[in-house]
């Protein structure tokens, strides 16, 4: 069991990471469909944060719903 719940933050690490490409684009792009936000705006939180802060702020808003997910699936596995 102690292996597993260090195996659950890099479980979600490489989850959040696959899916951040494809859920991104899509997001980005609903929003610019359904509300005409820019993709700059949509990275940068409305210029709120520069574009490499503003990615790494998506990639944790990612993980934590990852997080809920590894812990489900591992703790399934396990026990």
């Amino acid at each position: 069991m102690r292996a597993s719940i260090s195996q659950i933050p890099v479980m979600a690490a490489i989850v959040t990471t696959l899916m951040y490409g494809p859920v991104g684009a899509l997001l980005a792009l609903s929003s610019f469909v359904a509300l005409g936000v820019s993709f700059h705006s949509f990275v940068t939180f409305g210029d709120t944060f520069n574009a490499v802060v503003g990615l790494l702020v998506w990639w944790a808003i990612g993980f934590l719903p990852a997080l809920g997910y590894a812990a489900f699936t591992l703790g399934h596995l396990h026990g």
